[in-house]
């Protein structure tokens, strides 16, 4: 347990003392909240569909803990190229351990990152539809960011060119993004939309986080949770077979 708070503390270390890129990684989730809310908010109203700010910042959160949670997989590179990673690996304890440690510690930072433009979005005029379920909407958060934490790492596991992470990882997030319901609702698309949505597990988180703080649901929360729950176990297990076999 000693090596798995280590490695939690550190990655929340890194965070705090990073300061251009906690600004960074607020920069486009707010840049999305303020100028596609208010841009896009008369259309959304004069379509019938309400008050746009109040759809869009459950989606705007989960976009916020998707990125911080995948890109966190790019310290496992960095650590890989100065050594640090080789020094924890020889230590007498588990991968599986380390692994954990990690997924934890970038899993939290992600949060803290959703906290902070759920905050703002109450800011801009967002308002929770029932308080009480607030600590099931940040359980949905930190199970977001566990699934994407684990499969950033699993990623990073297989790559040593720091370089070719970020493309990567901008092939496989935006999609995601886009295509989760995060920015429209998920009724009355075409087939092949629908079809891909259905296969996008951010989708479940976003309507998760839709159903906790907005009170409106596409897929059901049991749904949600069942997805969710076994991706993760799934991406977690991949995620830790391949971190085993990192050759140092």
């Amino acid at each position: 347990m000693g090596i798995l708070y280590v490695m939690w503390l550190r990655q929340l270390k890194r965070y705090w003392r990073s300061k251009p890129r906690m600004v960074g990684m607020l920069g486009l989730p707010l840049l999305f909240l303020v100028a596609l809310g208010f841009g896009f908010g008369p259309i959304y109203q004069k379509a019938g569909g309400g008050d746009y700010i109040q759809f869009l910042a459950p989606g705007v959160t989960a976009m916020t803990i998707l990125f911080a949670a995948m890109f966190s997989g790019i310290e496992v590179i960095w650590d890989r190229q100065f050594g640090f990673l080789k020094e924890t690996l020889v230590a007498p304890v588990s991968r599986l351990q380390i692994m954990l440690g990690r997924t934890l510690g970038g899993a939290t930072v992600a949060v803290i990152q959703g906290i902070i433009v759920l905050a703002i979005s109450m800011l801009v005029g967002f308002r929770i539809s029932d308080l009480i379920l607030l600590p099931l909407a940040l359980f949905f958060m930190f199970l977001i960011a566990l699934l994407f934490t684990a499969l950033g790492t699993a990623i990073a596991s297989m790559l040593e060119d720091m370089q070719a992470f970020p493309l990567i990882m901008n092939f496989i997030i935006m999609p995601l993004f886009f295509l989760s319901g995060a920015l429209f609702p998920l009724v009355g698309l075409p087939d092949a939309i629908m079809v891909i949505a259905l296969f996008n597990p951010l989708s479940y988180g976003v309507d998760a986080l839709h159903a906790m703080l907005g009170g409106i649901s596409t897929f059901g929360i049991w749904i949600d949770f069942i997805v969710l729950g076994a991706l993760t176990l799934a991406v977690f297990a991949a995620g830790s077979y391949l971190f085993e076999k990192i050759e140092i």
